[in-house]
């Protein structure tokens, strides 16, 4: 167990070059996101963060953070939480589709692996009851010596966090409907509790047996009277409400983001924990100087002066998806790929969006060629395609984990290839070798004759001249990747919000020259500007 102030802990802090400066120009996050919320017999609050394959314990109080399961234990993308009387702490994870228990000693294992979409769980007399965030999801009691589980409920439409209420019954958010239904443990019909909310993620009961519900889609936190029907607005924060939890009365909510809030009352909110960016992934420059950022579920505009404005979310209308390649198309205008294997054009303020081209196994970067064709990397099969006029066209194969996209002004084009740690030229259908001996490279940028390539293993901002074939590091220590000596496992698909996730340390330039790199492992974005 870790007790840190930040997310990420740095052998070294970052350095430059000399003729360069340094700032980071967003918070840092504390947390990998904040999904389930639970409060542990310590009264502290136990976080889930998917993105981060991590579970921490938060002080309340303090705000001080203890990592409990780090990224790289056994416990992969989970994303709700509940103890057992023992002490035990099970974990959905919805990435890897199972359930598995950290036991006091530290040991993990595996409850049941047939859950797709894993997501609420709860714990009453005795019964662990877990469910699937999907259309056509199962609520069920599962057996803790590994035996087939018990259905209470089948053919749910995406359902969420649960909790069984002072009558006996399970109440739990569906999605799907925007309502909270109720269901006999025995099973049988359910029944509508609540609807027309606003979207609702999560379902507890206060000490008056009153439900208080995040609305992910409003960002309201909802206490609704199971009894009379009767709903109060408890407080109105952003969209990205993820889950709710008690220390004695005091209500403490979570958001995707990374924030963790306290109720007050009188729409008062105190921050325990203060979320940065989830990951981040791909930015891109506009010609009024806001960076547009790609952080997964959740865009951002990053205006001068460091400002972060939503700008979108998965559920907001319009919007494409999950987000991880982005360039700028023109005012207004992106091109993006995303999680779900999709390139699309995209104006997020008119909340419009036209898929260009679709299907494909983990997109990355994307750029634009002078004549206007999309090109883009495919790593999942190793290739390099554009799109024009909707018509794909494959420009290079056999790439291992082909992920940043570059164009030149001559319109060559570049591509990192991850894990086989160089940047390659594309022409004539073949990959020709610019820089090796790299060894994960990612985010590309072409500025004149200066390639610049955020390599994510060895934390290094690399400055390539195209020309001279001179090579220089301008950076390092970067807070990119993964965490010294951990080795992230794989985060699998939520389908259908999202394909298989990963991190993609992206960079970007303005007209100053000053660039901008995705400080993924930190969740902040940093500049390096020339002196």
């Amino acid at each position: 167990m870790t007790m840190q102030f930040g997310r990420y802990i740095a052998a070294q802090p970052p350095g430059v070059a000399e003729g360069w400066s340094l700032e980071r120009i967003t918070p840092m996050s504390r947390l990998y996101g904040a999904n389930g919320l639970r409060t542990g017999k310590d009264g502290r609050l136990y976080v889930a963060q998917v993105s981060g394959s991590q579970i921490s314990a938060v002080d309340p109080e303090t705000g001080a953070v203890e990592s409990i399961s780090p990224m790289g234990g056994g416990i992969v993308g989970p994303d709700d939480l509940v103890f057992d009387d023992k002490g035990n702490l099970y974990a959905t994870e919805i990435t890897e589709g199972r359930v598995s228990v950290l036991e006091p000693n530290g040991a993990t294992r595996v409850i049941y692996g047939d859950v797709p979409n894993a997501n609420p769980i709860t714990f009453h007399n005795g019964m662990l009851i877990a469910g699937e965030l999907r259309e056509g999801a199962r609520i069920m009691q599962l057996d803790l010596n590994g035996g087939a589980p018990r259905i209470i409920l089948d053919n749910v439409p995406t359902p969420n966090a649960f909790e069984v209420g002072p009558d006996g019954m399970l109440y739990f958010p569906v999605m799907g409907r925007n309502e909270i239904w109720r269901v006999s443990l025995d099973g049988g019909e359910p029944e509508v509790v609540a609807k027309d909310l606003g979207v609702p993620d999560s379902v507890k009961f206060d000490s008056k047996g009153r439900i208080v519900s995040t609305q992910v889609h409003s960002g309201q936190v909802l206490r609704i009277d199971p009894r009379t029907g009767t709903r109060e607005v408890l407080a109105d924060l952003e969209p990205g409400l993820d889950n709710v939890s008690f220390v004695g009365d005091r209500i403490f909510v979570s958001s995707i983001p990374g924030n963790i809030y306290e109720l007050l009352g009188a729409g008062k909110v105190r921050p325990v924990i203060s979320g940065g960016l989830n990951w981040p992934l791909g930015l891109a420059m506009g010609t009024d100087g806001v960076i547009f950022v790609a952080d997964g579920p959740f865009t951002y505009y990053l205006k001068p002066g460091g400002a972060l404005v939503l700008a979108s979310m998965l559920f907001t209308p319009g919007n494409p998806g999950y987000c991880r390649g982005v360039v700028t198309a023109g005012p207004g205008e992106l091109v993006v790929t995303t999680a779900n294997g999709a390139v699309a054009r995209w104006q997020p303020a008119a909340q419009t969006s036209e898929i260009l081209a679709e299907g494909y196994d983990r997109l990355y970067g994307v750029a634009i060629a002078p004549g206007g064709a999309v090109v883009f990397a495919e790593a999942g099969a190793g290739r390099v395609l554009s799109v024009e006029n909707g018509a794909p066209q494959v420009l290079a194969t056999g790439l291992r984990e082909p992920m940043g996209v570059a164009v030149g002004g001559d319109g060559t084009i570049y591509v990192s290839e991850c894990h086989g740690g160089r940047v390659v030229k594309i022409s004539g259908g073949k990959a020709e070798t610019v820089v090796d001996g790299l060894r994960q490279p990612q985010g590309i940028l072409i500025l004149g004759k200066k390639l610049y390539i955020v390599d994510a293993l060895a934390k290094q901002l690399v400055e390539y001249d195209v020309k001279s074939g001179s090579r220089s590091i301008i950076a390092a220590n970067l807070p990119v990747g993964a965490p010294p000596g951990v080795t992230a496992k794989p985060l699998g698909a939520i389908v259908p919000l999202s394909g298989p996730m990963g991190p993609f340390a992206g960079i970007t330039a303005g007209a100053d020259g000053t660039l901008y790199v995705s400080a993924d492992a930190e969740g902040c974005v940093l500049a390096l500007r020339p002196l």
